[in-house]
């Protein structure tokens, strides 16, 4: 039986990378494709489902309130847009025009990296803090707690922080200046999960709103996401988000999501409106967290490390290449698999080495973070059976060549 790439003429690949939105994601549960099928068959009223999603995600999170979102960006843009107009409906309708808001969102410069766009494009200005030298080598120093107190100001609207294991400062002691100047705090958090503790955590240390992926570890629609934190501001987010071409004593939000017994009107299509989430991703992204949840950590990291194994065996001993798997659960729930290549003896780079994995047929995608210093790695998140050998060998075909 022919597939649907198939019949499009399109040949699938094995990723050893891992969830990245340019190799399509993660490879979603048959429970979430059949979620996503039923749902398909139905027309629903979609605030009435996003706010049955916001009960959900909130006894996930532990937050007041969330949203189903087209992804963590989309989560940021609809953040900060929130953070940026509060509740007023005028100030939405201007939006990216910002003047006369408070139109500053400060972010630590070791926190910078490409996906802040969706927060730039809000209108607001973006005030860079501190002086990264632990990363030029430089020095060990970083962004610090004083720093942010000294950039917020009466303009400010929020302050965005990007949630890694080497991020500086902690969450906590950046919340605390925020909120003493009564400012938001914009967390991203797309790529935190596993482990499933981090649903809760960020929400815990104070973070007003939370932005995670949705096709990445929870394994649900690659164009979904979850946004999570204070009622106002998902109320805010979904008024900036939804499709309101209704009219007023029609429409009849539930209280839940939108109280429009507070607003002087429903305000036109917002920034976020392009940011659509349909019926099916809402559905899909629910049941994905739900199994997300209930799945056995152990077990999932049993499983990966099965994956591992099974890559290392195949790939057996390679002249110039140091095979290691890694696989230390106090650092991290996912093992992998890394090849240190010795360019002198292989007669390639690493780079060459990703190259011809990924042109080659089947295409195997793998990890180029650390080509420079000679580094390969290989993950399990998006293998499937059979495949971790397939990539073995094939990496022992490259090398000995």
């Amino acid at each position: 039986m022919t597939h649907i790439y198939e019949r499009l003429g399109i040949k699938p690949i094995i990723n050893a990378l891992g969830p990245a939105t340019r190799v399509s994601g993660s490879i979603m549960p048959t429970e979430v494709a059949d979620a996503m099928r039923d749902a398909s068959q139905y027309c629903v009223d979609i605030t009435s489902l996003q706010a049955r999603a916001s009960q959900i995600i909130s006894g996930h999170t532990g937050a007041e309130a969330g949203y189903v979102t087209s992804g963590a960006a989309a989560g940021l843009l609809l953040g900060t847009a929130a953070c940026v107009t509060g509740l007023d409906p005028t100030r939405m309708n201007r939006l990216p025009d910002t003047t006369g808001m408070k139109n500053r969102v400060v972010m630590a410069r070791s926190h910078r990296n490409f996906y802040d766009h969706a927060v730039r494009s809000v209108g607001i200005e973006l005030v860079e803090i501190g002086i990264a030298d632990r990363y030029s080598g430089a020095g060990v120093r970083d962004a610090e707690p004083w720093e942010y107190a000294a950039a917020i100001d009466e303009h400010t609207a929020a302050v965005v922080y990007v949630a890694y294991e080497h991020t500086q400062p902690d969450l906590a002691s950046v919340v605390a200046v925020a909120h003493e100047a009564g400012v938001p705090v914009i967390v991203d958090a797309a790529g935190q999960l596993p482990p499933a503790s981090n649903l809760k955590r960020f929400i815990v240390e104070g973070a007003d709103l939370v932005a995670y992926s949705g096709g990445k570890a929870i394994r649900g629609p690659q164009a979904s996401g979850i946004l999570c934190g204070r009622r106002d501001l998902i109320e805010a987010v979904a008024l900036q988000h939804l499709d309101l071409d209704i009219l007023w004593d029609q429409w009849n939000p539930p209280v839940e999501l939108i109280d429009k017994r507070h607003l002087p009107g429903a305000p036109h299509h917002g920034i976020g409106r392009p940011c659509k989430v349909g019926k099916e991703e809402i559905v899909g992204l629910l049941t994905a967290l739900d199994l997300f949840v209930q799945q056995d950590p152990a077990a999932r990291r049993a499983d990966w490390l099965t994956l591992m194994e099974q890559l290392l065996s195949a790939a057996g001993e390679i002249r110039g290449v140091e095979l290691a798997l890694v696989n230390d659960p106090k650092r991290s729930e996912i093992p992998v698999v890394t090849a240190q290549i010795d360019a002198d003896v292989c007669g390639m780079s690493a780079l060459d080495v990703i190259r011809r994995l990924q042109d080659g047929d089947p295409s195997i995608q793998a990890n180029p973070t650390h080509v420079r210093e000679g580094g390969v790695a290989f993950g399990p998140m998006c293998l499937k059976e059979g495949e971790p050998e397939i990539v073995g060998r094939r990496l022992r075909e490259v090398l000995s060549a």
